[in-house]
């Protein structure tokens, strides 16, 4: 099950991973893939769409412990094949997962477990056939595929070499102490929930309900766009220093792309924070009927859709900060991220025992919040005296404010009337209010955020368009 750190548990461990492999190239004396000759020039700001896309095709390592190579030697046929043995090990999962419920249910979470354990041992065979299969085969070698046989991923001792690589072991002590960092971010809750007892089981079931539902967005939408923007500044940026160390060009690239995502970002989080305080009871009663809707299930989901929020402005703000940050910032920060980590769990225990399940979104809400604050300096401090502001993204039109204002006390006023306790009828009638709320707000975004929509349909819808193509 999800915890409430699944929405930000993915993400965080992508930083986490992101910024090792930062660490990793500067330990070998590569912290910064942007001093590669190849580095783009120019790109990817709104209006200048294919000329941006075209100058950032450069090359860039794939994996800590190697050295720079192609990523066309990755193996031609992995995304199509990592889909099938995804797909092929949950449909094992599921099918020996309803077998045995059907036959031994007296066996309850053994079941889950065994099925968890089995649906990993698929997708581990899935893979070890296919990589035995392309490991030293000519596509393999013509791509510069950096493996020639699994015995070269075993620990082994070279000739001549000692028997530990202190810098090695370094690295790996760094790797240990961030992996333990985000394990606490994204699983912390659960630690406290579990051994301090502060939530019965029922509780915790309608948690998790409502968690797996409130992530979904940051899932499906904000980390797929934090993701592709990562690469995108590392490309652009050099790591270190500030918007005035940058090429002019680049700075202004950069600036230009992070505006329009804050302000893309922070219009969807609001979005969802409106629309989800009218539709979060008749959202739960849909989905699991009154089990769900008569308890603290639509309170939990209205503070989340809040959370929502924070979970977009925090993963744009950091997938910058990471890009840019050198290493000696990124160690520095990993004394911030211990510090938060003591915070969270210190308050998901005192706001639990005081507001129950919602102190567990709270504590997030504040460490969110902290995180936030963090990657704003930094971002405001990184622009200091240059001639862009990229955080005037934060700032959407007074026409756009004012519409969700009126969406978000017609949208409550229409849940008064007209839900949950209704008919069919009065259900749907809510649902057309707040569709013609949305579409309004829609209408107020394309008429007063024109740079922003420049930007989606140039930017983001093309990148799309040319994916499907």
């Amino acid at each position: 099950m999800c915890s409430l750190g699944s929405a930000n548990g993915k993400r965080i461990q992508i930083i986490h991973i992101r910024v090792l492999r930062a660490q990793a190239r500067a330990l070998r004396g590569r912290t910064d893939a942007a001093d590669e000759t190849t580095r783009p020039a120019a790109g990817c700001s709104a209006g200048r769409g294919s000329a941006g896309e075209g100058r950032l095709k450069r090359k860039y390592g794939a994996a800590v412990g190697y050295s720079y190579y192609d990523s066309s030697s990755l193996p031609p046929s992995l995304p199509l094949s990592q889909v099938v043995a995804e797909s092929l090990s949950i449909v094992v999962k599921c099918v020996f997962t309803m077998v045995l419920i059907m036959v031994s249910p007296h066996w309850g979470l053994y079941i889950f477990s065994a099925a968890q354990l089995l649906y990993t041992g698929c997708l581990v065979l899935c893979y070890a056939v296919y990589f035995l299969q392309f490991l030293g085969s000519v596509p393999a070698k013509e791509r510069g595929f950096p493996i020639g046989s699994l015995a070269e991923l075993l620990p082994r001792r070279e000739q001549g070499e000692p028997l530990i690589d202190w810098k090695l072991a370094r690295l790996t002590w760094s790797f240990f102490k961030q992996s333990f960092l985000k394990q606490i971010l994204t699983e912390g809750e659960r630690y406290v929930m579990t051994f301090l007892n502060v939530l019965n089981f029922g509780d915790q079931g309608v948690y998790d309900i409502v968690n797996n539902l409130g992530s979904m967005v940051a899932r499906f939408v904000f980390l797929p766009i934090e993701e592709s923007f990562y690469v995108f500044f590392s490309r652009v940026l050099q790591r270190g220093g500030g918007a005035r160390d940058q090429k002019q060009e680049d700075a202004a690239m950069a600036a230009e792309v992070l505006e329009s995502l804050l302000k893309l970002v922070l219009l969807i989080g609001l979005i969802i924070t409106v629309f989800g305080q009218a539709y979060s009871h008749l959202a739960l009663d849909l989905y699991g009927g009154p089990l769900l809707s008569s308890g603290t299930g639509p309170v939990l989901l209205r503070w989340y859709s809040g959370y929502v929020l924070l979970l977009a402005l925090n993963g744009v703000t950091e997938c910058f900060v990471f890009a840019a940050m050198s290493k000696e910032e990124v160690d520095r920060y990993n004394l911030v991220m211990l510090a938060l980590s003591v915070s969270f769990l210190c308050l998901s225990y005192l706001l639990t025992g005081w507001q129950g399940s919602v102190g567990f979104i709270l504590a997030n809400c504040l460490n969110m919040g902290l995180r936030i604050a963090h990657s704003l300096h930094y971002i405001h401090r990184y622009f200091l005296g240059s001639p862009w502001g990229p955080l005037r993204g934060l700032r959407p039109s007074p026409a756009l404010l004012l519409c969700l204002a009126l969406s978000a006390v017609l949208t409550r006023v229409s849940e008064a009337a007209l839900c949950c306790d209704s008919g069919w009828l009065w259900h749907l009638a809510h649902v057309a209010v707040g569709a013609v709320c949305l579409l309004a707000v829609l209408v107020a975004v394309v008429l007063s955020e024109t740079q922003l929509v420049l930007f989606i349909r140039t930017q983001l819808l093309s990148r799309y368009a040319k994916k499907d193509t």
